[in-house]
């Protein structure tokens, strides 16, 4: 998976960036079909944000993410991420077994 992680208004310390990467194998383990990765950190005033783009095989996910900490609002970007990944490879499924 290609992952490109960039920032807005904020330096990417090491330590976000391997966060960042964790969280992006946790992922990969719910579907190997993800081949590219844009997320996006960004502070403005306090307020910390998390963005990413996934391409899917077949459909781009997106999620956002906004908390007073960088590290929780990275935490539900991967949350949310998941939830839409495990409902793309629900349906995925569903249409190989003639169901959808």
């Amino acid at each position: 998976m290609n992952i490109n992680i960039s920032g807005h208004h904020v330096e990417i310390t090491e330590s976000m960036e391997a966060y960042v990467l964790e969280k992006m194998t946790r992922l990969e383990r719910h579907a190997e079909s993800i081949t590219s990765a844009q997320i996006t950190l960004t502070v403005e005033k306090e307020r910390n944000m998390a963005e990413a783009t996934i391409h899917v095989s077949g459909t781009d996910l997106h999620a956002t993410a906004e908390s007073d900490n960088m590290y929780a609002a990275i935490d539900q970007m991967a949350d949310k991420l998941d939830r839409q990944v495990l409902k793309h490879k629900e349906k995925l499924v569903a249409r190989h077994h003639g169901q959808g």
